[in-house]
Order: structure tokens, then C-alpha cells, then sequence
């Protein structure tokens, strides 16, 4: 198996992952970056963002990961096809293998690769990504000013998503599965005491309903058999994330949902010299800006990392 050495191995190709390379590539570094299975990460499944600073009118989520990923590649940066297969953290450099073929051996390690919206599965709810469902209200609710939308899940987060869309649509619906909300009294309550937020209890989804245009609506079953359908503008999906950390797991910390643990303010693992950014280790905001400035902490701790190393040969 051929093996290279490098300074900076990112792993990752969204905003985290293109953002620490853009960073690592003006520092020198001459960082390569492995975009995994989905280059571009969640956001090339989001159709419009209206949220991101520097586009007056929007940007496509492809269109800016492509930007971004651009801006990396003119700086320097090694951006690669490829799947990591396998990790060794144990000791510096640190062995990473791609597609069970190519080994590297990097001095430092950016874990970049995201965290993964659970979908209930179906191939309704497939079809319509991008086009009325979403799995981040802050994200795409922009959309739905004044217009009717469902958020399934009972929990915080839940909760959390029903309150903001209920905040600029006329109608929010939350399909909870069981009779009771799974989240805090305070998020309970809060939703409770929102007037244009329906909770259809004991209800699972069968089809999200939809035509050309997007979705229309949602078919529900509740517990005791009855078949039933909601018209809908928007359809949200807030039944957690699951961060892709697995690989990692056995050598970084990570907290009870598996999200990689980081020191501080920093992007610091308790393995020296591997670092995490964006969604792999972010369970509260989740977006792309923070994502990005993730990213830049990543290389710049790395850098520092790196020159630290280097007085100490010396």
C-alpha cells in the first residue's frame, strides 16, 4: 500500500472542510482535503439560502460550496476525491487510509465531516428534499412566511423549530408520535401557549404529499388505525442529527450523542494535534457560518500546533 506524508489532512468537504483548507493553504501548510461521500456536505441539498453574509440575493447551497471549494483550490489547497476507510490516532503522525488503498501520514488531523439530519425514511420524503422538506427550520423557514408547514419530532428540538416557524407562518403543525412531548416543561409550555401551533398526537407520517411544484402536504396514521391527510407548505424534519464520527471514536472524545468533544473555545481534541470543526462537533447551532468559523479555528490551531512542535525539536 502506498503511503505519503503530509503537514495538514482535512477530512470533510463542507464548510468546515473548505474553510480550514482555505485558512491552512494561506499559512502554508499545503493542507489536503478528503470531500468524502457527499462533497459540499448538507447544504448542496438546500436549494436557496438567504442567511449567509455577503449575498445580497441568496445564494444556492451548491452554488457557495462550490465557491468555496474554488477558493480553496486557487489558495493551494490538495481538494481530493475519496472516502477515509479506516484511522489510526494513537500516535503522531497519525495513519489515515483512503478507499482501503492509499495510506497518508499527517502531522495534523482537522475531522470535519459533518453531521448527518435524520429522515424518517421514506421515498416521498426523499423525492421532495430541497422542495418543501428540510431538516433545519432556520435554515429554509424563510420560505414559508404566512404559509402553513408541519415539524415532526417531541422533543427540544422539536419544539425549538415549531416556535420559530410559528414566528413567521400562519400555521405551524407538530406530528408527535406519542401522547406527550419528550421535551423540557419550558419548551412544553412554550408551545402550548402558541396559538397557531397544532400538535396531532399519536400520529406517524405514511407519505409526504407533493407535485412538480413541491410539497402540498403530508398522509398520517394515527395509532389507532385512522388514515388522514394535512395540507402543507413545509415539511421539517426535527428528530436529531447524527454526527459521522464513528471512524474517530475509539481515539477522540466524544459526548453521549457521539459528538466530538473540543477544548474551550478552541477546535482542540484531547488528542494532540487532531482537531474537529463544524457539525461533527456543534449539537446546538448547526449552520454554515459557524461551520466555517469552525473551520478557521481548526487551521489555526493546527498552525500553531505545528510551529509549537517545531520550537520543541528544536
Amino acid at each position: 500500500m502506498d503511503r505519503e506524508n503530509i503537514k495538514c489532512l482535512i477530512i470533510g468537504g463542507g464548510p468546515a472542510g473548505y474553510t480550514a483548507a482555505i485558512y491552512a493553504s494561506r499559512s502554508g501548510l499545503s493542507p489536503v482535503l478528503y470531500e468524502g461521500l457527499q462533497p459540499g456536505g448538507q447544504l448542496t441539498t438546500t436549494t436557496d439560502i438567504e442567511n449567509y453574509p455577503g449575498f445580497e440575493n441568496g445564494v444556492s447551497g451548491q452554488g457557495l460550496m462550490d465557491t468555496m471549494r474554488s477558493q480553496a483550490i486557487r489558495l493551494g489547497a490538495d481538494v481530493r476525491n475519496g472516502i477515509v476507510t479506516s484511522a489510526d490516532l494513537s500516535s503522531r503522525p497519525f495513519v489515515i487510509t483512503v478507499d482501503e488503498s492509499h495510506e497518508i501520514e499527517a502531522e495534523t488531523l482537522i475531522i470535519a465531516t459533518g453531521a448527518a439530519a435524520r429522515y424518517l425514511g421514506l421515498p416521498s420524503e426523499e423525492k421532495f428534499k430541497g422542495m418543501g422538506v428540510s431538516a433545519c427550520a432556520t435554515c429554509d423557514g424563510f420560505f414559508y412566511r404566512k404559509k402553513t408547514v408541519a415539524v415532526v419530532g417531541g422533543g427540544d428540538t422539536a419544539c425549538e423549530e415549531a416556535s420559530y416557524l410559528a414566528s413567521i407562518c400562519s400555521k405551524v403543525y407538530m406530528i408527535v408520535r406519542r401522547d406527550v412531548l419528550r421535551a423540557s416543561t419550558a419548551m412544553q409550555e412554550r408551545v402550548m401557549n402558541t396559538p397557531n401551533i397544532e400538535i396531532l398526537w399519536n400520529c406517524n407520517t405514511r407519505e409526504v404529499l407533493g407535485d412538480d411544484m413541491g410539497v402540498t402536504g403530508a398522509r398520517l396514521v394515527r395509532k389507532d388505525g385512522e388514515v388522514f391527510d394535512i395540507a402543507v407548505d413545509g415539511f421539517f424534519l426535527a428528530i436529531g442529527h447524527h454526527p459521522n464520527s464513528e471512524l474517530f471514536s475509539r481515539w477522540v472524545k466524544v459526548d453521549n450523542e457521539g459528538y466530538i468533544v473540543t477544548d474551550g473555545k478552541t477546535s482542540k481534541t484531547n488528542v494532540e494535534g487532531v482537531f474537529a470543526a463544524g457539525d461533527v462537533q456543534d449539537p446546538v447551532y448547526r449552520q454554515a457560518i459557524t461551520a466555517a468559523a469552525s473551520g478557521c479555528r481548526a487551521a489555526l490551531d493546527a498552525e500553531k500546533f505545528l510551529i509549537s512542535q517545531k520550537h520543541t525539536e528544536q
